[in-house]
């Protein structure tokens, strides 16, 4: 039997698994045993991530929140930008010269305790233009840039493009990654925050610069856009993405996967909603609605199994429930092909 790297490596060649993939994005508990896959992003533009918090690179002040594990978010309270024709004046790129690239990425690994052998490994640079954007103004004050100043945010985006291109292009030959990440969330649950078309106009340009890098690997290309984001699908298809996460139910999945098929790999497929949200959920109840997605979305492959309860850290709730969902899907992965 392969192992869960391997199976899921073949998977996102467009190939059919061995049995259901698990995505994990090397986050821990979300499986037994070493991960199928790891982010890595270089320390340069990650080092508030790994600390849990703080400045990043631009001077945005990350805070962690209590609701979600302690994942980062921006300062609400603290936006860098109020004038986006003020960019150059503030957005201040990091002097890349004396950069030792081959030691960062040995103590990136190290750190993550990452064992290739077993798991594969993505390359991530950041988490996207569009929602860099926001971490510097604001929802409110970015989007009303985009419409009223779109060559201003044009060109600050091609600045930080210039810039995390630079950083991959030296980086990616040390870390040898697997996958080619690649982030933007541009929705919500309900609706998109921009139209397919200004997604084409603004942020396509940038993806396909960054995306080239991993086309010229030889690397399958992996898209994380949350919430209902199927209106731009076509777009990350023809500039290579072969695997979208995490794949929210707000989005027609069977069309998607209908329409695709193996070119576009379906990384997630489950949200907790409804009753699979209460304190008093059974076991029968998250195995029967995973089993239902799994029924769904694996013939033919084209899928891996990315979901997980989310709350705070230490919730013996949010623990019990993760415990039901991880033993439904490794009953439920064997199963299929």
């Amino acid at each position: 039997m392969l192992s869960a790297k391997e199976n899921y490596l073949k998977c996102l060649r467009g190939e059919v698994p061995d049995y259901v993939p698990t995505y994990t994005m090397g986050m821990i508990g979300v499986v037994d045993g070493p991960p199928s896959d790891m982010l890595v992003e270089p320390r340069i533009i990650s080092e508030h991530r790994v600390r849990g918090g703080g400045k990043d690179i631009w001077g945005v002040e990350y805070v962690p929140t209590e609701s979600t594990g302690n994942a980062l978010i921006p300062k609400t309270s603290d936006f860098i930008l109020d004038d986006i024709t003020k960019w150059r004046d503030v957005i201040k790129a990091p002097d890349l010269s004396g950069v030792d690239w081959e030691k960062m990425c040995r103590e990136d690994f190290e750190g993550r305790k990452l064992n290739r052998a077993v798991t594969a490994v993505g390359m991530n640079l950041h988490m996207g233009y569009f929602q860099t954007l926001m971490s510097f103004m604001g929802f409110s004050n970015g989007l009303c840039a985009m419409f009223e100043e779109p060559d201003e945010v044009k060109a600050l985006f091609e600045y930080l493009c210039d810039f995390y291109c630079q950083v991959a292009a030296e980086y990616a030959d040390y870390c040898k990654p697997d996958v080619w990440t690649m982030m933007d969330d541009t929705a919500a649950w309900a609706n998109p925050f921009i139209s397919p078309e200004m997604y084409r106009e603004f942020l396509i340009p940038l993806y396909d610069r960054q995306a080239k890098i991993g086309r010229d690997r030889g690397l399958p290309i992996s898209m994380h856009n949350c919430g209902k984001c199927e209106c731009f699908l076509d777009d990350l298809v023809k500039i290579g993405v072969t695997m979208w996460d995490p794949a929210q139910t707000c989005n027609d999945l069977a069309g998607i996967k209908k329409k695709y098929g193996n070119r576009l790999v379906i990384a997630g497929g489950w949200d907790a909603r409804d009753n699979l949200l209460s304190d008093n959920v059974t076991y029968e109840e998250i195995y029967g609605y995973t089993k239902g997605q799994f029924d769904k979305l694996t013939p033919g492959g084209g899928y891996c199994f990315l979901g997980m309860y989310l709350g705070a850290v230490g919730d013996e709730r949010i623990t019990k429930k993760n415990e039901m969902l991880h033993k439904a899907v490794d009953e439920l992965k064997y199963k299929y092909y």
